[in-house]
């Protein structure tokens, strides 16, 4: 590495834009933050030697120049922040209760959901593009510090009071005074009662204050770093859990998330209305009116959780062995474990059998054996005992017709429709019929026999959303050091005093990192009884 000596002897490392020792420039990097042909120094980072700036040979020194740019890095956010607008253009995958989100947001939305759900904006908080982008912002934000912060840290500690001319010339706050009479020790006490810290060297002073407020925007990083971590701990499942699952009444299911380790079930489901008749209601009697439909009031699952105790036998029934027994409502969840279940949502009155039977073409009253489907769960074939067999060729949980053809556009049993082979007694050869809610045709013109419906059976189903989140104090202890951050860099000022005797008097500098005025104003009160003429803002006599 290439290192630079000073005139006053302090060895520098390549890349330094002032001495740390004394401050005189570095002719050769005066091209490094903005420093060349420029009256005033610019004071950025104290014109230490930064890597960014340094070194640009080997690829990880590309790499780390383009993270450390600020551009890049509010570019990544900017990117982040337009793509996550566009993920609440339209409701997350999630959100759409099970459906094919394929056909969901082109039929909901048109062309414009296709679009969405081509780009991969239905589920972008997940998508492997959207974790790359906070990933890479979080090293932005790493390396940026690093590059800066220690290089900083390292000039600001190792800072002489002596300091060369040109350093206290092409100060912004700068004056010269010219008299015998200039009292030292009362400048020290005047800056010491402002709560300077106040060093010499050979005559030369330097007070500094607030030297704190420096780091404010490296808090800051720490605390979107760590905020950021939150963020990406949301994607690994011992942390963060957000699932929706569908429960039917009387139904046990495994609930999503737990690694298979918890079941759920639905013990009962309870829905209340608005009534215009009630007391209690009367006050929204107008409103009820109004509304085309019933008001939900409130609505309740009555739930048994269970554990499961056999959880590491691989292939065997799941034993399961209770837990908890409890209610989940709107806005106050059924708990166990490190996981709530909150109620989102609810199917009332959704199929779950379907009775048929075989008669006669032409006769109804004729009946040739029953059967009865479970629709969560049909069976290939149904053997009756008269010697039918009845085979289900194609099942459609919520039918529609698609072009001119019958399709399912969910899995949930809400308008359930079949095709059924029939094989009478003795016969190879099919009699093929379509039959559904309000739909019984029959495929073959020759069919002796015709399947009709002879009941059904229903049940409610709740939607609870399953949760678990272990990074809330995780991002609110990252929240909390930002705004340390905000404030420690908002409210102080780095500010330093220099103080250069002369042969014929002294000359006085100053610098801030903000709020020159408040600094111009320090000084004057710090020269009170001195005999040292007050210094001019060079930038403002410029202008």
């Amino acid at each position: 590495m290439k290192e630079i000596t000073c005139e006053c002897g302090h060895v520098n490392p390549e890349g330094t834009v002032l001495c740390e020792a004394c401050g005189k420039p570095v002719e050769q990097n005066q091209h490094i933050d903005g420093n060349e042909n420029k009256k005033l120094l610019n004071m950025r980072y104290d014109g230490s030697a930064r890597r960014s700036q340094t070194y640009n040979r080997t690829i990880v020194d590309k790499v780390w120049n383009f993270f450390s740019s600020v551009k890049v890095g509010v570019t990544l956010i900017f990117i982040t922040v337009v793509a996550s607008a566009i993920g609440t253009i339209f409701p997350q995958a999630v959100f759409i209760g099970g459906a094919d989100p394929a056909t969901h947001y082109k039929d909901q939305y048109g062309i414009a959901g296709q679009i969405y759900y081509q780009l991969g904006f239905h589920d972008l908080f997940s998508s492997w593009w959207y974790m790359l982008l906070i990933a890479m912002i979080g090293i932005s934000i790493v390396i940026a510090s690093i590059d800066r912060f220690f290089p900083l840290y390292k000039t600001l500690k190792r800072q002489k009071p002596k300091r060369h001319e040109l350093f206290m010339k092409k100060q912004r706050v700068f004056g010269e005074t010219k008299s015998d009479a200039i009292d030292y020790e009362t400048f020290k006490t005047n800056l010491k009662k402002r709560r300077f810290k106040v060093y010499e060297q050979d005559g030369h002073l330097l007070a500094e204050k607030n030297r704190f407020a420096r780091w404010g925007p490296y808090v800051n990083h720490i605390g979107l770093i760590i905020f950021l971590l939150g963020a990406l701990l949301r994607f690994i499942p011992a942390f963060y859990v957000d699932e929706h699952v569908w429960v039917r009444e009387g139904e046990t299911t495994l609930i999503p998330g737990t690694e298979g380790e918890y079941y759920i079930k639905n013990e009962a489901f309870t829905l209340e209305t608005y009534d215009k008749d009630d007391p209690e209601d009367a006050k929204f009697k107008e409103a009820i009116e109004n509304q085309d439909g019933a008001i939900p009031k409130t609505f309740r699952t009555d739930a048994v959780i269970y554990e499961r105790t056999n959880q590491g036998v691989a292939g065997a029934d799941p034993e399961l062995e209770t837990i908890k027994e409890g209610s989940a409502t709107l806005n106050n969840p059924l708990k166990f474990e490190d996981f709530a279940l909150y109620q989102a949502s609810y199917q009332l009155d959704e199929f779950s059998e379907m009775s048929f039977k075989i008669h006669d073409k032409d006769d109804e009253d004729t009946n040739y054996g029953e059967f009865t489907v479970d629709l969560t769960n049909p069976q290939s074939t149904y053997e009756l005992d008269e010697g039918f067999r009845v085979e289900v060729v194609n099942y459609f949980p919520e039918y529609e017709m698609q072009d001119g053809q019958p399709a399912s556009v969910s899995k949930y049993p809400k308008n359930p429709a079949f095709v059924f082979n029939l094989y009478p007694p003795g016969e190879e050869t099919p009699e093929t019929s379509f039959l559904g809610i309000g739909a019984n045709i029959d495929a073959g013109e020759n069919n002796q026999y015709k399947l009709g419906l002879t009941g059904f059976d229903t049940r409610d189903v709740t939607g609870l959303t399953v949760k678990k989140d272990h990074t809330l104090g995780i991002i609110s202890l990252g929240g909390a050091i930002f705004m340390i951050g905000v404030i420690q860099g908002m409210y102080w000022n780095h500010r330093r005093i220099w103080l250069q005797p002369r042969s014929d008097g002294a000359w006085i500098a100053g610098h801030t990192n903000k709020n020159w005025y408040a600094l111009r104003m320090e000084i004057e009160k710090s020269i009170e009884g001195t005999h040292i003429e007050a210094p001019q803002d060079q930038y403002e006599m410029k202008s």
